[in-house]
């Protein structure tokens, strides 16, 4: 008979209070350097723009203590600096543009952290978001086609994804990004056993069944719609592919992963030569410095040339806060607000933001691995892949790598809608990683509940009786 007692693993919170602090002295700095380079004084609204974020951020900290004690230290910071920063080119841009997005996108950060706040406190196990699997898909979907409704739908540069409420515009597709990662993660971890093990092994390739297809068509099914009718290439690519990842996060087959491959080539390419919004997108992405393409009033390669030409010019160190031209570049402070950072930033300026997103990915996908249900497996690891994704997908349609999607820069970027849903991510992300870091319940030989993670320590010790006579052992588990 062994008696077992266990020392408390550490919850971080004052990791994440210093880490907080230096990611607020980040968005600090910026701010106030914007203001000496372009006026030589500091911005008259700082102290109220940047006061706010600092109150929201120790408030969130503070929630975070009481309500998730062991959710993961590194997670805020990285989002409040990444959120810091982008208020800070928005900024930047208003003073060169005349424009004030800098005050709505600090409502919006009050209103995003709110919800993040609201989230962790009153969403106190993640599973019980798995009760809700199939009213997320119904009210996903009704998410997605909101927009099409006339007198409430948008069309704004040529996309109908906004809908207006109260001289106000949302964009309802981002709200839809987490109710089909719930739908997604309760659907695959109740059917995922089916769709691992059955079907015909081909050259190696384990092979679905003909009839277990019906999902990922649905998924593909419905990004055609959101392609063809509201014209929005990037919603259409990110509901796809977070219902791939997923499934091959469940499964654990490369054959999903082949079909889906397979089913975006031929769509892109169908898209591609039917629909003349996405064959603009392509011909830009290919002759961007073609006179003809880059001279186009609609629909041509301006935008991405001047963007080119801005990150070019920051070079390896960046020309500094306030001294470049990225208002210049049309949309520079929402889709091109990469392209402002690289050219006042360089090189070196955006790497380091890149790998805050790095960061922030790899604590979601940490917390995916770490927590004991598999739920709270696809949900974490949904959710941090639509962080990765969109990373990719503007960084890639910025510098060229791929055809621009009119996907928004997480946290960084100026938009309401985005900044909100990205703070309710965070807020998700942190409660499974408080459920995967949880210390367990040791009673007798068996643990109950999680295992203590990397970086954790618990102390263990075995007491003989009887007429044992071998000596206490404690053993550390790190």
């Amino acid at each position: 008979m062994a008696i077992v007692s266990q020392q408390a693993a550490r919850p971080g919170r004052w990791v994440e209070l210093a880490m907080l602090l230096l990611a607020l002295a980040i968005g600090l700095y910026a701010y106030l350097q914007v203001g000496l380079a372009t006026t030589g004084s500091p911005p008259a609204g700082m102290v109220t723009q940047v006061g706010v974020l600092v109150l929201l951020a120790l408030v969130t900290h503070v929630v975070l203590r009481w309500r998730a004690p062991y959710a993961d230290p590194v997670i805020l910071p990285t989002a409040v600096a990444l959120n810091g920063l982008g208020l800070a080119m928005i900024h930047r841009l208003d003073i060169a543009e005349g424009t004030a997005f800098a005050s709505r996108q600090v409502l919006w950060t009050m209103l995003g952290m709110g919800a993040a706040v609201a989230v962790v406190v009153a969403l106190r196990d993640h599973r019980l978001l798995r009760r809700y699997t199939y009213s997320a898909m119904i009210v996903g979907l009704a998410m997605l086609l909101l927009p099409l409704l006339p007198g409430l739908g948008r069309e704004i540069n040529g996309a109908r994804i906004w809908i207006s409420l109260g001289g106000m515009s949302f964009q309802p597709a981002e709200l839809a990004k987490i109710l089909l990662a719930i739908f997604f993660a309760g659907y695959l971890v109740t059917n995922r056993d089916t769709l691992a093990l059955a079907g015909r092994k081909v050259l190696g390739l384990q092979l679905p069944r003909v009839r277990d297809l019906g999902p990922i068509l649905l998924a593909w099914g419905v990004a055609l719609v959101v392609l063809v009718f509201q014209r929005d290439l990037g919603t259409a690519l990110l509901f796809f592919a977070l219902f791939v990842a997923m499934l091959y996060v469940a499964t654990e087959r490369l054959s999903w992963v082949l079909i889906g491959l397979l089913l975006f080539g031929g769509g892109a390419a169908l898209a591609a030569t039917t629909l003349g919004h996405v064959g603009a997108r392509f011909e830009v992405w290919l002759d961007a410095l073609d006179p003809e393409v880059y001279s186009r009033q609609f629909g041509g390669s301006y935008q991405v040339v001047q963007g080119l030409f801005g990150m070019a010019s920051g070079g390896l160190m960046g020309t500094g806060w306030g001294q470049g031209r990225p208002d210049i570049v049309p949309y520079a402070n929402s889709d091109f607000i990469i392209a402002s950072l690289a050219e006042e930033l360089g090189l070196t300026g955006l790497l380091a933001i890149l790998l805050m997103y790095l960061v922030l990915v790899q604590r979601g996908m940490r917390a995916a691995i770490g927590v004991r249900d598999g739920f709270g497996t696809l949900l974490a690891s949904g959710l941090s892949f639509v962080v990765a994704f969109q990373c990719f997908v503007v960084v890639g349609g910025v510098t060229r790598l791929i055809p621009l999607t009119g996907l928004t820069m997480p946290f960084l970027a100026q938009g309401g809608s985005s900044l909100l849903i990205n703070w309710m991510i965070v807020a998700i992300l942190l409660r499974v990683s408080d459920a995967a870091r949880r210390p367990a319940a040791m009673t007798g030989d068996l643990p109950i509940g999680p295992l203590p993670t990397a970086g954790d320590v618990a102390e263990v010790t075995f007491r003989p009786t009887g007429d044992d006579a071998n000596p206490t052992e404690v053993v550390r588990l790190s």
